[in-house]
Formats: structure tokens, C-alpha cells, sequence
């Protein structure tokens, strides 16, 4: 593949790089044999709720104004009721982003006087301020919400016996949040997930549990909702968007959760009926149907830049050899300087803003600098190529994305080289 070769060279890889990208390679042809397996039974799964609820063309049509009797929108969210095993399913551009999910499951179904558990440890940056962690302005905290949580044992496993403490009359609902976040902890599989459930719900059968599936969902072939969480919640720009979705998110659970959930985004008394798709149905559709393969590109990716980057002596999260539950991949540089030259290999692999630097910075929600690269065709998107991470200890930057493998492949490869530029690795 000379021609490649050249065309890599042209576009900043040296061949010390590609050739220890290609040895690397090599050896993961069957793990990504497994990863296409996954794919395409989620494919199926996907494709199957969509001929069963009869999607048509029909569903594309835009609507405005109330959205009352929107086909499209109201067939969407059965289409993912069907393939997250759920009774029912709240899906609308309206919902920003996959804080804005989460706080409006929570907010939806605690009242004050309830308590809210974490047996996870803290939850995600921009979920503290919508709890109360981090004094905001209309916090669950100064409604009412008490908030407890459990941390994770040293070895990453859940404390059960603390947890089993921590259960008590007040507690209304348990929120466990799938992926690492901005942290260096294991992620989550769902098996995991439903043998935490099954022991909350033994405790206290008529605890709600709430999953943050954000970047998790189509890694496996099942979701938190298939083991017994009552809502499982999650961002359209992420994983279900396949990268095609401009904005939204999802809740996925009971009847009740969903009902509640709905009446505190729009209105109490106006619930799903309203709600314009404001011409947005063609994206929603077709990226949730090519949602299992470009998860399947990103996950790719992950996998590749934990087998370059371990073997130089960088602490990956999960490790090369780990079983995948998310499509991040964090890698432990050690300092700024090297998670600032990371950064600028993914954004010189972007299609979009590929001239621009990227450099640390204030962000809302957070509370230390955080350096973010990312060219996409979908501003903030995480399920296309991107890189990002707080400037503080262990200096971890969190990869993910990437709408195809081919991609992802390229922007790790030039994450590298920039190390190798700068003097911060040798290969």
C-alpha cells in the first residue's frame, strides 16, 4: 500500500509511526471480528423495530408549531422503546444534551424530600452542579433532594456493604452512571449493571434506578434496560445519533418514568403530545439505523489507541487485552504538555477545523481548565472523533469517537506522532 503510505506522509504520519500502527494491527484482526459480530446483531435489532412499527416515508414529514399527532416523532419513540425492551421511550430535539437527559429524568421523579444515591462514587462534572455537589441555581439540592453516595472500592468493584447501608426509607431513586467519565475507573458492563440492580431492588423493591448509558449503548448486544433499569438515558449526539443526529436525547424506561419525564420537559398536562420535529425525523431515523456500525468504528478505535499506547509505557483505561463496555478509551500521559500534543494530533485529523489548535480552557460545568479537540460535522459531538480531559492529575485524556474505523485509525495515529514530535515518546 505504497499509495497510502505516501498520502499518510503527506498528512503528517512518518513511517516510524505507521509501521508501528500496521505491528500493532496485526495482532487485533480478531478482536475486531467480534466487534462486527456485535454490530450486526444490534443492526438487526434495530432494523427489526423499525420494519415492526412501520416507519415510513411518511415519518420524515417536518412539523412545527404544538407537534400535536407528529407520526414521525411519536413512531421514532417506539422504534427505540422496541429496541431498548422498554414500555416506553421519550425522544426529542428538544432535550440538548445528555445532561439535560439526566437532569430531566431526575428532576422528573424526585420530589422534595427524597434522596438520591450514587453507589458509584461522584457522578460525571456537569451532573454535580444539576445534584447540588457544586452549589447552581435550580439544583435538585434547593428543591429538596438530599443526595448520598457510595464510593467505589480500591479495585473498582462496587461496596455492596456500604451500599446496603446507605438504602434507606428515603431513598427514591439510584443513579449508576455506565461510562468512566473524567475518571480513571473501569466502565461498566451491563451484567454488572443488572447484578447492582438486582441488589438494590432486593434492599428496597420500590427504589427507581437510573442508568446514564452515554456512550455505552450498541457496544453490547444488551442495554441497562434489558436488566432492570427503570429509566436508561442517553444523548443523541453520542452513540443512537450515529452521527447524523444535530441535537437530542433519549429516556428509555417504564410507562410511569416516561410519563413524568415528558410532562416535566414540556408541561404537566401536555406531556408527549407536544413537541415539533421541526424537520429533524430523516436524521433521527438514519442515524439510529447506522448507529451499531459506526459505534462498532469507534469502538475500533479505542481498541487500537489502548494497543499503541500501553505498549509505551502509558497507563490505559481499559487496558489493551480488556473486554470493552464503552467507546472511551483513557490514556494516562502524565502531563499537560502530552495530553496538549494528543489533542492537537486528533484535531489535525479532523475533517472540520483541522488548521484550528486546541489549547485548555474554562468550560461551564467544570471546575478545572479542560482542553477539548474535535472537528465535527455535529458541534460537540462525542461519537465523532474527538479527544478531551480536565488539566489536572493523572493528566488522562479520554478519546472517542469516529464515524468510520478508517478515521479513527488516522487521528490516533496522528495523536502519536505528535508525541514523538514534541520529544514525549520514542518509538
Amino acid at each position: 500500500m505504497e499509495n497510502l503510505l505516501e498520502l499518510y506522509q503527506t498528512m503528517g504520519v512518518s513511517p516510524a509511526v505507521y509501521a508501528y500502527g500496521e505491528a500493532a494491527l496485526e495482532k487485533l484482526r480478531a478482536r475486531f471480528a467480534r466487534i462486527d459480530q456485535t454490530a450486526e446483531y444490534n443492526q438487526a435489532k434495530v432494523l427489526w423495530a423499525m420494519q415492526k412499527n412501520r416507519v415510513s416515508a411518511a415519518c420524515f414529514a417536518a412539523t412545527t408549531g404544538y407537534g400535536y399527532d407528529d407520526l414521525g416523532r411519536d413512531t421514532l419513540e417506539r422504534v427505540y422503546a422496541d429496541v431498548f425492551h422498554t414500555q416506553a421511550a421519550l425522544v426529542r430535539p428538544q432535550i440538548t444534551c445528555g445532561t439535560h437527559a439526566l437532569a430531566l429524568a431526575l428532576s422528573a421523579n424526585l420530589l422534595p424530600g427524597d434522596e438520591l444515591l450514587s453507589p458509584v462514587g461522584a457522578p460525571y462534572d456537569t451532573l454535580q452542579e444539576v445534584i447540588g455537589i457544586r452549589p447552581s441555581p435550580c439544583s435538585l439540592a434547593e428543591y429538596g433532594v438530599s443526595y448520598r453516595q457510595v464510593d467505589l472500592l480500591p479495585d473498582g468493584s462496587f461496596d455492596y456493604q456500604s451500599i446496603r447501608n446507605s438504602i434507606n426509607q428515603k431513598t427514591k431513586l439510584i443513579t449508576i452512571q455506565r461510562s468512566k467519565g473524567y475518571a480513571t475507573r473501569p466502565t461498566f458492563s451491563v451484567s454488572q449493571i443488572g447484578q447492582l440492580i438486582a441488589f438494590c431492588k432486593q434492599i428496597k423493591p420500590d427504589v427507581l434506578v437510573m442508568v446514564d448509558n452515554c456512550y455505552g449503548e450498541f457496544v453490547e448486544t444488551m442495554e441497562p434496560s434489558d436488566v432492570g433499569a427503570d429509566m436508561t438515558v442517553g444523548s443523541l449526539i453520542k452513540n443512537p445519533g450515529g452521527g447524523l443526529a444535530p441535537i437530542g436525547g433519549y429516556i428509555a424506561g417504564t410507562a410511569q418514568c416516561v410519563e413524568r419525564c415528558a410532562y416535566r420537559l414540556s408541561a404537566p398536562g401536555l406531556g408527549q403530545e407536544v413537541g415539533a420535529n421541526l424537520g429533524l425525523m430523516p436524521a433521527l431515523y438514519q442515524g439510529f439505523f447506522l448507529a451499531p456500525t459506526v459505534v462498532a468504528g469507534a469502538e475500533k478505535g479505542a481498541v487500537f489507541a489502548a494497543n499503541l499506547y500501553e505498549p509505551l509505557g502509558f497507563r490505559c483505561v481499559p487496558s489493551a487485552s480488556e473486554e470493552r463496555f464503552d467507546i472511551i478509551q483513557a490514556v494516562e500521559l502524565g502531563s499537560g504538555a502530552a495530553m496538549e500534543a494528543f489533542c492537537k494530533g486528533i484535531q489535525a485529523a479532523a475533517p472540520v477545523d483541522s488548521f484550528a489548535v486546541p489549547y485548555p480552557s474554562d468550560m461551564p460545568g467544570y471546575s478545572d481548565k479542560v482542553i477539548m479537540a474535535a472537528g465535527a460535522f455535529v458541534q460537540g459531538s462525542s461519537i465523532e472523533l474527538s479527544a478531551d480531559g480536565p488539566i489536572r492529575p493523572p493528566y488522562a485524556v479520554y478519546f472517542q469517537g469516529g464515524l468510520t474505523w478508517n478515521h479513527a485509525k488516522l487521528g490516533i495515529l496522528l495523536s502519536l506522532q505528535k508525541l514523538v514530535d514534541a520529544g514525549l515518546v520514542t518509538l
